[in-house]
């Protein structure tokens, strides 16, 4: 298998930092999620995510990107080449 064809999977919590309005952060983050293509599943205080690794890289990237844009905040990223990658 080429490693562009490898499968990841991904934990990911985000916490915006220094705005009280936190929630419409969070839906914009989840929305970013929702539309990239990689299989997720949203939990309470975190999301996995799964796909080809480059996808996975790809989207954290994006959140980054796109985030740094709007808001200060900490994402928590856990990244596994084996748990929930079959």
């Amino acid at each position: 298998m080429s490693s562009a064809m490898k499968m990841a999977s991904c934990q990911i919590s985000f916490a915006p930092v220094g705005i009280t309005d936190y929630s419409e952060k969070i839906k914009q983050v989840l929305s970013i999620i929702e539309s990239s293509g990689v299989e997720y599943d949203i939990g309470v205080m975190s999301t996995v995510i799964s796909g080809e690794k480059e996808m996975i890289f790809a989207l954290i990237k994006e959140l980054y990107d796109r985030m740094d844009e709007t808001c200060g905040f900490i994402m928590d990223v856990k990244i596994s080449n084996v748990c929930g990658c079959d």
